[in-house]
């Protein structure tokens, strides 16, 4: 089992920044692909960004690409969701989710087999 815990989401003014944290706990982190989603109300959840065990495999989706930057520190077992130039569409619920089959990040939602219970993201215009 593992187990994720995020942290870092809030309210901020379009244009802002934010940091988001998702500690591992439960299995080797390094061998886990791990990726961000997020869900805004009444919509389905989608993919933002992935990361590969060895870091150097991040797809985006195209609406956050030169805004957000995902990593990941495998000596303290966390990945991290580097938000900048927030804009009111990216409010939603952000999820940290992590794949224990496959080395690089796949985009659809049903392949992760940890999720951890979200945080609120929410951009003001």
């Amino acid at each position: 089992q593992v187990q994720l815990v995020e942290s870092g989401g809030g309210l901020v003014q379009a244009g802002g920044s934010l940091r988001l944290s998702c500690a591992t706990s439960g299995r080797t982190f390094s061998r886990l692909a791990m990726a961000w989603f997020r869900q805004a109300p009444g919509k389905e959840r989608e993919f933002v960004t992935g990361i590969s065990w060895s870091g150097d495999t991040t797809p985006y989706v195209d609406s956050v690409k030169g805004r957000f930057t995902i990593s990941r520190d495998n000596a303290k077992n966390t990945a991290y969701l580097r938000m900048n130039n927030l804009k009111p569409e990216d409010t939603a619920v952000y999820y940290c989710a992590a794949d224990r089959d496959r080395t690089t990040p796949t985009m659809r939602t049903y392949e992760y087999d940890y999720w951890g219970q979200g945080t609120q993201v929410t951009v003001s215009s």
